[in-house]
């Protein structure tokens, strides 16, 4: 862009994300490795819009101040399965025009009539945008199983909407998954929204926190021990849980927590789970509930999150299935967990 004698700046396209705040959506930026410095150019936040339009419906198109004093817009992101409902357009290029750019207020109009709307609503609100402000072009990106940008595609302005649809099929696909389809109990390290908007991937996992999605693997407990730093105390994700540890509980912000709830209209994602003293208690209260005659016998599984799923522990009575399984393999002999002094895992 400088090279064709533009001036660029970024904008973070976020929603209520941040705490729905200029000051922690430029945060989350910076945490993620974007900052001035590194990217070349000024980061511009704002949760100031500027209604260009409305739906059909009669839903206000909202636009990010900035970006619509911009002589041009380019949209990059993503383009990913949503964690709450199923669509031609989920998470992707779409979204990011409709309730991206639409900051808090955006996210909340689109929100408002709850997540079985939120496919027709969509593509309803990015098509006026797409009419009504200068979006040059965009450009989307897909993951593979190991969380690593495997392909980039960049679509023009009218290009958006029509292939968008087999790009979110292709990222179906490429996305990763537990590959064991029935576990008694899974245990998280780590959740936190530099992993996932929910804090963890319901579409790994197999929980909802709406009617509107599934899929995925049966699991009857899940326990998450730790909130990721970058998290900044949004445990968005957290209700999903069946048990948790004090030190999440310690972590938790609720100012940070609360909007994505408010906004979205789903507030089972940030409900506290039973709060145990430390991992070992999670883990124990996990396998104790988890409704089978020997405890010996758990099916148990052990990630350090949902995105991070290239090496997994089982426990060893999954042996012989992991053994048959056409995409994975034994990679050590067993071995006991090992816990701290605290009661946590080492």
């Amino acid at each position: 862009f400088k090279q064709r004698g533009a001036l660029p700046v970024i904008l973070p396209a976020m929603g209520s994300h941040g705490g729905a705040t200029a000051a922690g959506q430029r945060e989350m930026l910076s945490d993620m490795g974007f900052s001035e410095s590194s990217i070349g150019a000024p980061i511009q936040s704002t949760m100031e819009v500027v209604q260009v339009g409305t739906t059909d419906s009669g839903l206000p198109v909202n636009i990010d101040k900035y970006a619509y004093e911009a002589d041009a817009i380019v949209i990059i992101n993503r383009i990913k399965q949503h964690v709450a409902f199923r669509g031609k357009y989920e998470s992707g290029l779409m979204k990011m025009i409709a309730i991206g750019l639409g900051k808090q207020r955006g996210a909340e109009i689109c929100h408002n009539l709850g997540p079985g709307k939120m496919a027709e609503n969509i593509p309803a609100i990015a098509r006026v945008a797409l009419q009504k402000v200068n979006i040059a072009f965009a450009i989307a990106l897909l993951e593979n199983a190991d969380h690593a940008t495997c392909r980039i595609e960049v679509l023009k302005k009218y290009e958006i909407e029509q292939f968008e649809p087999e790009l979110l099929e292709e990222a179906r696909r490429l996305s990763a998954r537990i590959q064991l389809e029935k576990l008694d109990v899974l245990i998280i390290d780590e959740i936190g929204k530099d992993i996932s908007g929910t804090g963890l991937e319901t579409n790994v996992v197999g929980r909802y926190h709406t009617p509107y999605a599934s899929g995925g693997p049966q699991i009857t407990r899940i326990a998450v021990l730790d909130l990721t730093d970058k998290s900044h105390g949004n445990a968005n994700g957290l209700g999903l849980a069946d048990f948790t540890t004090k030190r999440v509980f310690d972590k938790v912000d609720f100012e940070q927590t609360y909007p994505n709830a408010l906004t979205s209209t789903v507030p089972l994602t940030v409900k506290i789970p039973m709060v145990l003293k430390h991992d070992r208690h999670a883990i124990q209260a996990a396998i104790k509930t988890c409704n089978i005659l020997k405890f010996e016998d758990v099916r148990l599984a052990r990630i350090k999150n949902t995105i991070s799923l290239g090496a997994i522990e089982v426990s060893q009575n999954l042996a012989a299935e992991v053994k048959n399984h056409p995409n994975l393999e034994i990679i050590s002999q067993p071995y006991e967990l090992s816990f701290d002094e605290y009661g946590n895992l080492c």
